[in-house]
């Protein structure tokens, strides 16, 4: 036996270790890696009708992946301009919700990681608890805050801000703001979980040596907190562009969301070969996006992981 397989049982019982080891791998194995390899397999086979498929049409092709570049056959255009437009912008969207949840939860695990106190406690506890509710409901939520005829609209023209309402989701805000508020937590822990265990004395000897504010984060706090700025980025980035529930209620008429195209497949066209083709194509441009940021700001698998 491995020596740290053998670790493992002498911590945690050999009952125990069997039990952890055949829960990880029916979660590793049962619920990731087969339903991909069986999403994978459809990718590559015609649309068939039930009575056809196992027969001699039923073999694989790179149709599917074909449709997504070139279209339909004898289409108007040279490429599928609307599904690569549709793709290209669900990427830089899900970069900017990224972007934006960064800027806005550092501070917050900034705060949370070198305060101390039982505030601390009662402030965790208020961004936790909105997300007992359902994430449909927080969605719907926002698109009544945001509505025409919402809060925010009902506020500002009666403060004489703006005339008439402003429309924020055929603007893309809602819709942005709702992704955003969506992984919050998930970009905020990952990083309070570093930055609590900085040593505080780090930042006072920087500050006593003259240093400014913006230095000390720059030099100090973000290089330490890595990890969990990894962690987050990666989180968010990957469950922003395969997200669905929000793009459906909170985007407007033209702010069409890859994974709204692979769900119309599915459902509405019931074309599955074409639909796995699409997820998998989104898949594989996330997994290769982050790796190529992870090499780019030399962040490593083991510090994601941290």
């Amino acid at each position: 036996m491995p020596g740290f397989l053998r670790d493992f049982f002498n911590r945690n019982g050999f009952g125990m270790g069997i039990a952890i080891l055949g829960l990880v791998l029916f979660w590793t194995i049962g619920l990731i890696i087969l339903p991909q390899l069986s999403m994978l397999d459809f990718s590559f086979r015609p649309n068939l009708p039930p009575p056809e498929i196992g027969g001699p049409k039923d073999v694989y092709t790179l149709e599917n992946y074909k449709y997504l570049i070139y279209g339909p056959e004898g289409g108007s255009q040279s490429y599928n301009a609307v599904d690569l437009r549709v793709f290209f912008r669900t990427l830089i969207a899900a970069v900017c919700v990224t972007i934006f949840n960064l800027i806005i939860c550092y501070p917050i695990a900034y705060y949370l990681g070198q305060s101390k106190g039982n505030h601390i406690r009662i402030f965790a506890i208020m961004l936790i608890i909105p997300y007992w509710i359902n994430e449909i409901l927080r969605a719907f939520a926002l698109r009544i805050i945001f509505g025409e005829t919402g809060v925010l609209n009902t506020l500002f023209v009666g403060l004489g801000i703006w005339d008439t309402p402003f429309d924020f989701i055929r603007n893309d805000i809602a819709l942005y703001a709702g992704l955003g508020y969506a992984y919050i937590l998930l970009m905020i822990f990952p990083m309070y979980n570093v930055i609590e265990s900085l040593d505080g004395n780090q930042i006072e000897a920087a500050r006593d040596l003259g240093a400014p504010w913006w230095r000390i984060h720059w030099r100090v706090v973000i290089p330490y907190a890595k990890p969990g700025i990894s962690s987050g980025c990666t989180m968010v980035f990957m469950l922003s562009a395969g997200a669905l529930a929000a793009p459906q209620i909170l985007g407007g008429p033209s702010s069409l969301w890859f994974t709204q195209l692979i769900y119309q497949q599915f459902n509405d066209n019931n074309d599955w070969p074409q639909g796995a083709a699409y997820a998998i194509v989104l898949l594989v441009t996330c997994i290769l996006f982050v790796l190529a940021m992870m090499r780019l700001f030399k962040v490593n698998m083991g510090d994601i992981g941290k």
